[in-house]
């Protein structure tokens, strides 16, 4: 019911942010590909946040400085930096170490022999199941989750991992799962019957944890500023 309220603006933002974190190589959608897809939006949020010095290129920096390219960041991607670096785990230095020590591509390789295993194990219906269910189940599962196309051209930017780019649906993690949480309520506290993109902006920016805490803060501002300049933005276009 969420997604059907969706404006379809949002539901194009929501498409380029599955869109980037494939550009990047992550397997994985997380707050800041949310936020990478949202500066990069035309509506009246994105172009606050550009104003306020948070720009596609400067998320996008962040996001691999914070993360990384390819496969491998999703070993990282889902982790509290901040958590572990209070009892004294640098992820940046440990990610160095490994690359040193194995060469620049064994996060990627690592990553793909722990979430794929042998290209035979994934062949043919799961052991134990009837031909019939199991084809039943693929069926239902495409009803569920049909796929959002995109009215416009996929999106750029200054990076693309190399190597093969993760296929298929995406999952959103618990912290991007948590930001559209935040959404719904920012709706819900302004009793409008659509879910915009100014509703997913401050959802986003309104999560106190993870990357995008990070990035504003390294772009030079904050989530009460932008919050507030987003709500008057709107307000005198309403």
């Amino acid at each position: 019911m969420m997604f059907e309220r969706f404006t379809p603006d949002t539901r194009t933002v929501v498409v380029h942010t599955q869109e980037h974190a494939r550009r990047l190589g992550h397997h994985y959608i997380g707050p800041e590909h949310l936020l990478l897809a949202l500066v990069s939006t035309d509506q009246p949020a994105g172009a606050v946040l550009r104003e306020h010095g948070v720009t596609p290129e400067g998320v996008e920096e962040e996001i691999v400085r914070l993360v990384g390219l390819g496969g491998g960041s999703r070993l990282f991607g889902t982790l509290d930096r901040d958590a572990l670096a209070s009892v004294g785990i640098d992820i940046d230095a440990v990610r160095a170490r490994i690359e040193e020590s194995f060469g620049p591509e064994a996060l990627a390789r690592a990553d793909s022999a722990a979430h794929h295993g042998p290209r035979s194990s994934r062949r043919g219906p799961r052991r134990g199941l009837p031909t019939t269910l199991v084809r039943h189940w693929r069926r239902r599962r495409g009803v569920r989750r049909p796929a959002l196309t995109s009215p416009t051209p996929a999106p750029t930017g200054l990076h693309r991992a190399t190597g093969a780019r993760p296929g298929g649906h995406i999952r959103f993690s618990s912290r991007a799962k948590e930001s559209l949480a935040n959404t719904v309520r920012e709706a819900q506290a302004r009793r409008d019957s659509y879910i915009g993109v100014e509703h997913l902006t401050l959802g986003l920016i309104a999560m106190p944890s993870g990357l995008v805490p990070s990035v504003l803060s390294a772009l030079g501002t904050s989530a009460p500023a932008l919050r507030t300049a987003i709500t008057d933005r709107y307000r005198q276009a309403s």
